[in-house]
């Protein structure tokens, strides 16, 4: 099932009522949500206050990627907050398993993210602790970065993974979606596409949010 999760980091937030309100209109199935601390990542973005005024207005499902050291400090907050995903950086978590436990007991999905240079081999030991996995397809930091096509053979990797220990996860894609790449990581087996330039620089968020669906189930398909 192809899923469009609007990268909130992109967005105007002068105008993040209406454009919350166009992703909703437009079909988005989740919004996601970049937390950067400045330290795990070389940027700032925002925390749980910012994501408990989206739940205020929106009721598409919150998807917290925490880039940031030390993850087990924020997951109550989060949680608390409204986040419906909460997703960890397995290279900022030593003790990940533990972690994903607590995401799951605070009543949240949890998932692992990895950088682009990160083995997702590690993946399998951490499986039935998991409800998806996202897989960095740019350097994690900032917008408006360009796709890294080596992430396709990783969505591949992850998708042969979930077969082999019949237990197939969604694969969730983060960095340089466009109507250009988004085809190429649904055929590899990604079903969960984060995009955040592409939609809101668009000038029509709603039918950018449609065409990148379309371009997602066609491909999909093939």
């Amino acid at each position: 099932m192809i899923r469009i999760a609007p990268s909130l980091l992109s967005a105007d937030l002068m105008k993040l009522r209406e454009e919350l309100e166009a992703c909703r209109e437009g079909g988005a199935d989740l919004l996601h949500l970049d937390v950067m601390d400045g330290s795990f990542v070389p940027n700032l973005s925002y925390g749980p206050d910012f994501v408990r005024q989206v739940r205020k207005v929106s009721d598409l499902a919150l998807d917290c990627h925490l880039m940031v050291e030390a993850p087990e400090r924020h997951l109550e907050a989060f949680a608390e907050a409204g986040a419906d995903w909460i997703s960890i950086h397995l290279e900022a978590c030593p003790h990940a398993d533990r972690q994903l436990a607590r995401i799951r007991e605070l009543g949240a999905k949890a998932g692992i993210a990895l950088n682009p240079g990160t083995d997702p081999a590690a993946l399998e030991y951490l499986w039935e602790r998991l409800d998806f996995v996202l897989l960095m397809s740019v350097n994690p930091g900032f917008g408006g970065q360009r796709f890294l096509s080596s992430v396709l053979r990783k969505i591949s990797f992850v998708k042969a993974l979930g077969e082999k220990l019949d237990r197939p996860l969604p694969i969730e894609v983060d960095g340089g979606i466009d109507l250009e790449h988004i085809g190429p990581c649904a055929a590899a087996g990604a079903e969960i596409f984060v995009s955040g330039s592409h939609l809101f620089r668009s000038g029509d968020l709603k039918k950018a949010i449609g065409r990148l669906r379309q371009a997602a189930e066609m491909k999909g398909r093939a």
